[in-house]
């Protein structure tokens, strides 16, 4: 008689096709393709460190979120439209990117939390077993492939079987990296977060906010709730990538949009968020019986308002291509391996650009190091792989 690692006979072991680990918005993209495909599949949200906070989706994301079946998560009642993205670049003055010449239509301001809970019970309508709160770890593979999952979870702790697994897990990338990846870092990219109370004069401007700085960029956003997000991004070894709430207030006078802009709003007294922010890729994102989707296989740089449209992107794709490949297609893997180089590749790409229009502070190290090869950027412009220089999510007090 076969048993797993518990000592229970697997035939008691309950299977799936598919476990993916983690319930942010690529892993429940990845359980919605492998749903519509018709697999069978346990999405495990672990629910751990700090609740995520409002993004910007943009409008494109209407295309892929119906071609999951899920278009109807976004709605005005629960996130807010952004109809501009305004960007102090390379100039003291503003220019304006208006959602009136985006085919698709405006943009989005999110509840997170809220947006993350409609797409699992999308998944979970489509048949998808949803456990809340719960980790997902491999605890081994038994002669057949299958592996074997350990559920850990407040209220539960048990085992499961599955033919592959999706890391979805972020960008620490756990199962992905301990069956072997390795992350490669491209920059040293943190944020300072803070959230600021509602206004006491309520705004209609809802467009973003990006503005250059001599050691960073700043960017705000209202949330749907009416509170604003403010967000300093520097490099982890900046003196700024330590300051706290008083530090925060100073950098944000020296700015000419940023400060105006958050200036009708209360300051307050909570903790700075600090979380990392920088560009890093799996130096392979499939292995034998697991392939990683969202963070976890490739998270950019936020300067690119693409990390939920890419996280949607990557973990359908990675879904469809689990999908083929259990039903005898050995490219599938290796063609999601490619798309997934062919959009970092772009993403530098454009990140060398963007950040090359700033010349303002050319003396300065954040400035200097996007403009120059640095120690995370050879020349040949091959990453080399190294330990993520940036330590766990936190707050500065």
């Amino acid at each position: 008689m076969t048993v797993d690692h518990t000592g229970r006979p697997a035939a008691t072991v309950p299977g799936y096709d598919v476990v993916v680990a983690g319930g942010g918005p690529a892993g429940a993209a990845a359980a919605l393709a492998l749903g519509r495909a018709g697999r069978t599949v346990l999405l495990a949200d672990a629910a751990t460190g700090p609740p995520p906070v409002g993004e910007a989706l943009p409008a494109a994301a209407r295309v892929l979120l119906r071609d999951l079946g899920a278009q109807d998560v976004l709605d005005e009642r629960h996130h807010l439209p952004c109809f501009a993205n305004l960007s102090a670049w390379g100039s003291d003055d503003l220019a304006a990117q208006d959602s009136v010449l985006d085919p698709h239509g405006h943009g989005w301001h999110l509840d997170r939390g809220r947006f993350d809970r409609e797409l699992r019970e999308r998944a979970r309508l489509l048949g998808t077993d949803v456990a809340e709160q719960t980790a997902a770890r491999p605890a081994g593979r038994s002669g057949d492939g299958t592996w074997t999952v350990e559920l850990r979870g407040p209220r539960e702790r048990r085992a499961v079987r599955c033919r592959w697994l999706v890391d979805a897990t972020g960008r620490r990338a756990g199962p992905a990296t301990t069956a072997g990846a390795r992350r490669v870092v491209h920059d040293r990219l943190v944020a300072l977060c803070l959230i600021l109370p509602p206004s006491t004069t309520p705004t209609a401007d809802a467009s973003t906010l990006v503005e250059a700085s001599p050691d960073g960029w700043w960017y705000t956003a209202l949330l749907p709730a009416g509170h604003r997000l403010l967000a300093r991004y520097t490099d982890a070894d900046l003196p700024g990538a330590r300051t706290g709430g008083t530090g925060l207030l100073t950098g944000l006078g020296r700015t000419r949009h940023t400060g105006a802009r958050v200036s009708a709003h209360p300051w307050p007294a909570t903790a700075v968020r600090r979380a990392p922010a920088h560009t890093v890729r799996l130096d392979t994102v499939h292995g034998d019986g697991w392939v990683a989707a969202g963070d976890a296989a490739a998270a950019f740089d936020p300067l690119s308002s693409q990390g939920i449209l890419t996280a949607l992107y990557t973990g359908m794709r990675a879904g469809q291509a689990v999908h083929d490949h259990l039903g005898g297609d050995r490219n599938a893997l290796p063609g999601y391996a490619t798309e997934l180089d062919t959009i970092t590749a772009v993403h530098l790409r454009n990140r060398r650009t963007f950040y090359g229009l700033e010349h303002r502070w050319p003396r300065h190290a954040f400035w200097q190091r996007r403009r120059t090869a640095g120690p995370t950027e050879p020349p040949d412009s091959r990453p080399d792989s190294r330990p993520d220089p940036t330590p766990p999510s936190g707050v500065l007090a």
